[in-house]
């Protein structure tokens, strides 16, 4: 049995070895489930044949960046870069927004996996918590989906589209909870990822924002027909509560809180994706999280 030796906040430790891990640490690099756990065989049986006893976390990590570069360097870049990201002594916040419909919830869980982080968190259980904490005589608009919000608008908007500031009214409450939790987060040092509809660029504090490894992506999808598609493909499944002409009777509503995510996300600069394929998708978001904390 291979040994992996490593160190946290001091203290050493040993743990077997893993094709599994590694594996899935592999991922990042674009490559394939399979293609990851064939390069993870690979480098136990050399480490066997090399009879490798020991290795540091360190020292496997360099054996591993060599095993690449000899295939593609390309890809030993990548995984050199992921390595630096995963190594920084700040948590890893990932952000992901965007309308109803568009993917949020698969995407985080697919870059979770890809990346191997454990800790996902929906807007939408933040804001089913903030129900139970606020009456809805209080705040009736938080006792409404992001798309209607406008119907418990006591006072109609004059100048503001009435979707978009229902819309506005519901993010700025749930953003006390999202808030909370990215603080929580940095103190106990836990990366996470935070997805749904209430992740709107500008909205979230900046010194939250700008003081950790904290990423936001705008999640879009472009064609209309495709993201009614995706609203039948969701109604299909047995755990969904809301009917289908629930989102259809709201659709025009769900398409103006999209574009008000694409303006705010062009303002702040924050990285929109056409959410497509996912394939695609995910590794537009790792090549962006690598781009901006992997360092050179």
């Amino acid at each position: 049995m291979i040994w992996v030796v490593g160190n946290v906040d001091g203290n050493s430790y040993k743990e077997p070895f893993s094709k599994g891990v590694l594996a899935r640490s592999l991922r990042v690099s674009n490559l394939s489930l399979d293609e990851s756990y064939e390069i993870a065989s690979d480098i136990e049986n050399k480490l066997i044949e090399k009879k490798v006893a020991e290795i540091t976390v360190n020292e496997l990590a360099d054996f591993v960046a060599k095993h690449l570069n000899e295939m593609d360097h390309s890809i030993s870049v990548k995984y050199k870069r992921w390595r630096g990201v995963r190594k920084s002594d700040e948590p890893l916040i990932i952000l992901i927004g965007g309308a109803s419909g568009v993917g949020t919830s698969s995407m985080a869980f697919e870059l979770a996996n890809h990346l191997g982080l454990k800790n996902i968190i929906s807007t939408d259980m933040i804001r089913e918590v903030m129900r139970k904490i606020v009456s809805k005589e209080l705040n009736p608009v938080i006792h409404k989906s992001s798309f209607d919000a406008y119907e418990s608008i006591r006072t109609p908007a004059i100048r503001v589209d009435a979707v978009i500031e229902g819309f506005i009214s519901h993010v700025d409450v749930v953003n006390v909870g999202i808030e909370a939790i990215i603080e929580r987060s940095i103190k106990e040092g836990i990366s996470v990822i935070i997805e749904g509809v209430h992740i709107v660029p500008g909205f979230i504090r900046e010194d939250l924002i700008n003081k950790t490894n904290a990423i936001m992506f705008t999640l879009v999808v472009e064609d209309e027909e495709t993201h009614k598609q995706r609203f039948y493909t969701r109604c299909r499944q047995p755990w969904v509560k809301r009917s289908l002409e629930h989102y259809m009777e709201n659709f025009n509503a769900i398409r103006k809180t999209q574009d008000f995510l694409i303006d705010q996300a062009n303002i702040h600069e924050t990285p929109i994706i056409n959410n497509i394929d996912f394939r695609n998708t995910i590794d537009l978001m790792v090549n962006e999280i690598i781009e901006k904390f992997g360092g050179e």
